[in-house]
């Protein structure tokens, strides 16, 4: 991986993690045309560094409400922050038995597997054409309907759906209101993203960190850092404004161009 690469990879998925594009199906596609010639170890530890990034950008969007939460969630009285946090967590739990039960058979059915990708992006334009038309009811997120979003953020898993696509698409569809929609599917990752790296850290830490590049993970990072607090306000804002129909074209355009390099 070269310096160019890095930084290229690094914008990629700092804007697709947040913007309904699905970041693991444009990493996959990006790292066909790159040749994706780099070392597992190499692509572990990038991903380490680029995911970080993200779960900063996030938490620096939404610095105020981050305070506010860890604030009232010491506090004896219940209160609106505290359930927040215990739908957050609620909704980890899929993604977190999915992932520990069938990540390794993902990765294999998944992996370079252009036909696929591009089928799970077409799927997740579908989900954000009919999602864009919804009426914003305003329903608050209780414990069952977290779970629920937590069940749309675990299919994500497969490479091609969006997580923020599908988590604010699902959010939508049971009424609650696009501002939250939104809010709720980008804090909800944050602890899965961290948790995520000290799994990767815990299983590979005898070889991941003798691949050390620093110019090229401070690339990534940066890259994936700065282009991920832009993609996330903007999306806050295309979200609120009903424009996820656009990301559902581009989710159909991408997909079908990966099927047909599939075929070529």
């Amino acid at each position: 991986m070269n310096f160019f690469e890095s930084l290229i990879l690094g914008i990629v998925q700092g804007l697709t993690e947040f913007l309904p594009v699905s970041s693991s199906g444009h990493l996959l596609l990006i790292g066909y045309i790159f040749g994706n010639e780099s070392s597992g170890d190499e692509n572990l530890l990038f991903t380490i560094f680029v995911h970080l990034a993200t779960a900063i950008a996030t938490i620096y969007v939404f610095r105020k409400d981050v305070i506010s939460l860890i604030k009232e969630f010491f506090k004896k009285d219940e209160s609106t922050e505290k359930k927040f946090i215990i739908n957050v967590l609620i909704s980890m739990l899929p993604a977190m038995i999915i992932g520990l039960a069938f990540e390794n058979k993902i990765s294999v059915m998944f992996e370079n597997n252009l036909f696929f990708v591009g089928l799970m992006l077409i799927i997740t334009s579908i989900f954000l054409f009919y999602s864009d038309k919804k009426i914003d009811l305003k329903k608050k997120i209780t414990y069952r309907i977290a779970l629920i979003i937590g069940v749309a953020q675990a299919i994500a898993i497969a490479p091609g759906i969006s997580r923020s696509g599908i988590t604010i698409a699902c959010a939508l569809f049971i009424g609650i209101s696009r501002k939250d929609s939104a809010r709720f599917s980008f804090l909800m990752v944050v602890p899965l993203i961290i948790g995520s790296i000290f799994k990767i850290i815990i299983d590979y830490k005898q070889t991941i960190f003798e691949s050390i590049d620093p110019l090229n993970l401070s690339l990534g990072f940066f890259g994936a850092l700065l282009s991920g607090v832009f993609a996330c306000k903007l999306m806050m804002r295309l979200v609120q404004n009903s424009k996820l129909k656009y990301f559902s074209m581009y989710c159909f355009s991408i997909g079908l161009i990966a099927i047909i390099l599939k075929w070529i």
